[in-house]
């Protein structure tokens, strides 16, 4: 069966009902995993912060207009 196929079946579903559906894929495919984990305990790893990134919040506002940023501050922002 594809994809195509599946999806008009699954938007049919209640939200408890589409939700279990997740879960039973997602668990399939844990178990499926044959790599081993993603995150090894006891190692480090590198993560993007965007500290002194000044303006960051400028330009996610925008690249996507259509979000409302509610406050006093919005007006100044855009």
């Amino acid at each position: 069966m594809t994809l195509a196929e599946v999806l008009p079946i699954a938007r049919q579903l209640t939200p408890a009902e589409k939700l279990r559906l997740v879960r039973i894929l997602v668990d399939e495919l844990d178990s499926s995993d044959t790599t081993g984990a993603a995150l090894v305990d006891g190692e480090t790893y590198s993560i993007y912060t965007p500290l002194d990134q000044y303006g960051a919040a400028a330009d996610l506002l925008a690249a996507f207009p259509e979000i409302f940023v509610p406050g006093p501050e919005a007006s100044k922002l855009t």
